[in-house]
């Protein structure tokens, strides 16, 4: 049992931001098409952040054209390149599904004030 958490261990990233859910962040994620390798953004709110060793996740929600697309990103995935914090929100709850049901101004979440 014990070298099955060593393994674990060597393949967890410690590279990413911290950040919850509420946060507003960039995904930047490497896309293989064929031959060829780019690197692709997803900017949202994100929804919520399962912990965990290797299975740990977080999901990420955006708007685009009027419909919403969420998508979830395994935290240690080699084929994530990097994660940006771009602005930290103020929620009073670690899962907000809530925003699925919210359209236009209702959707935002507020900014949380760091001199507060």
């Amino acid at each position: 049992m014990d070298i099955i958490k060593q393994i674990e261990n060597e393949q967890l990233r410690i590279d990413l931001p911290q950040f919850k859910a509420g946060d507003t962040v960039k995904v930047h994620t490497r896309i293989l098409e064929g031959g060829k390798e780019r690197i692709q953004m997803f900017q949202g709110a994100v929804l919520r952040v399962r912990r965990g060793t290797t299975n740990a996740t977080f999901t990420v929600r955006k708007v685009s054209d009027g419909v919403g697309v969420e998508r979830i990103f395994p935290l240690h995935s080699p084929y994530l390149e990097r994660v940006e914090v771009v602005s930290e929100g103020k929620v009073r709850r670690s899962r907000i599904y809530y925003l699925r049901q919210r359209k236009g101004k209702a959707a935002r979440i507020k900014t949380k004030n760091l001199w507060d």
